[in-house]
């Protein structure tokens, strides 16, 4: 029986699919089967003896192309062995983003077990189609398990590249000219497929400006939901647009300023033209609809609307729908990646998605402000997963700290922080860690912290 048919009668049973046999045994003959590979199809190629040979056509089983790429050196090849294996896991993706700068490939010895990573881990495959090499790239022209990697990025140009590859060649062209990458768009858009479309539309907020204004309003008239919401965020962001005009004029609508009150009218319906500004109709389970169209309207009406700053308008009484209008505001400083909003909503609601309008210094200040005054919980944790690496020694010190506060009473998310810590404090300090005490959790991150002090030097 083939593994789609041995599958099949596993999820249905033998009740209903008899199988002739052990289900279990037959489908272990099967793994070890596939795993051992194909014997090469004999063909005029290769002299009709079933044997390679160096000129075999790929197509009929001839060797992988020499590679271009240097490999990395033995001890991080071993390392990565060692992370697969169990050891520090969560430190894969910063060990192939380094080996990929590097411009260095795998080699052969873990390239099986690094694509079968791939296969069931879609957040490592960024640098796999770099970093797999020839020969990677030619396995998994043969294994089904693996044909993803043929869709990564290998440096290709728009024309020839796959998706991952036209996106970093979008995304490149993007930074340096915004306007012959949005030309490039245009000029194949009709072509490109729904998820393509989502995809690239996302790639001009690089640079973004009112010269995009006519494209992206073109593209909230798009089949595709997911491409009418992406053009309708960055459209938000640009003040001057027709949406951002159309969401401030609903957002008036609705909510008035008199004194130190705000009195609020949530939209009693969402009729099709702000369906096409990107409101949802259909609210999340647990939330009414007038409270979902408002907080939408508010999130992408211009902030500048309210006519004070944010800690103002936090200190108002708003008698009716308070925490919407609030919601609406800290998804409005997300969007519209405005710092003072974000510093703002921060202090009302601490959460890791603010912190993407702030430079990573003031991050890192206000994470550890927020570390030193709050409990461990599973908050604390989220907004320091929303801080990004590499944690100075203002940060760092904080957590250590917490950590140190905390090890006795050993919480259930005590592990999460003393990981978090190892993986995300610049590891450089790794000496400050192994000074600041002796105590276990706190050596623990000193370790870590020095594990990928040495995985670095190794990458480079």
């Amino acid at each position: 029986m083939s593994w789609d048919d041995l599958t099949s009668t596993a999820l249905v049973g033998t009740d209903r699919r008899p199988h002739r046999g052990n289900l279990l045994e037959d489908a272990a003959v099967e793994v070890a089967r596939r795993r051992a590979g194909r014997r090469p199809v004999t063909g005029p190629e290769d002299g009709g003896d079933g044997d390679v040979h160096p000129g075999d056509a790929p197509e009929n089983g001839g060797r992988a192309p020499e590679e271009e790429q240097e490999a990395v050196a033995r001890p991080a090849a071993e390392r990565l062995a060692t992370i697969m294996a169990g050891g520090h896991e969560r430190l894969l993706p910063e060990w192939l983003a380094a080996a990929a700068r590097g411009g260095r490939r795998v080699p052969a010895f873990v390239l099986p077990e690094l694509l079968d990573r791939g296969r069931r881990d879609r957040s490592i495959r960024a640098h796999l189609g770099v970093l797999a090499g020839q020969r990677g790239r030619w396995l998994a022209g043969r294994n089904p398990a693996w044909a993803y990697l043929l869709e990564e990025p290998t440096g290709e140009t728009w024309e020839l590249g796959s998706t991952a590859d036209r996106r970093a060649h979008l995304r490149r062209l993007r930074t340096s000219d915004p306007k012959a990458a949005r030309d490039l768009l245009e000029g194949t858009w009709e072509q490109e497929t729904p998820e393509d479309r989502a995809e690239f539309v996302g790639v001009l907020a690089a640079g973004l400006s009112m010269d995009d204004e006519p494209f992206l309003e073109h593209a909230l008239d798009d089949r595709r939901r997911e491409v009418r919401q992406q053009a309708a965020n960055l459209l938000a962001r640009l003040p001057g647009s027709g949406l951002a005009r159309r969401m401030a004029a609903r957002a008036r609508d609705c909510v008035t300023i008199t004194g130190g009150t705000i009195t609020v009218e949530a939209p009693a319906a969402c009729d099709k033209a702000m369906e096409r500004d990107g409101v949802r109709a259909k609210p999340p389970r647990g939330t009414g609809e007038r409270a979902w169209w408002l907080q939408q309207v508010i999130a992408r009406a211009p902030l500048d609307i309210w006519g004070h700053p944010p800690g103002r308008l936090l200190t108002m009484r708003i008698p009716e729908w308070d925490s919407e209008v609030k919601a609406g505001w800290v998804r409005a400083a997300v969007l519209q990646r405005d710092p003072e909003w974000a510093r703002a909503m921060f202090a009302w609601d601490p959460i890791a998605d603010l912190l993407e309008a702030l430079g990573p210094e003031e991050q890192q200040r206000l994470a550890a402000e927020f570390v030193t005054k709050h409990d461990l919980d599973s908050q604390l944790i989220m907004v320091l997963g929303g801080v990004s690496p590499y944690w100075r020694e203002g940060l760092a010190t904080a957590v250590l700290s917490k950590i140190l506060k905390v090890a006795g009473t050993q919480p259930w998310n005590l592990g999460e922080l003393v990981k978090l810590a190892g993986e995300r404090i610049d590891p450089g300090l790794a000496g400050l860690a192994e000074r600041y005490s002796p105590e276990p959790p706190i050596q623990e991150v000193a370790a870590l912290l020095r594990f990928r002090a040495d995985m670095i030097k190794e990458l480079t």
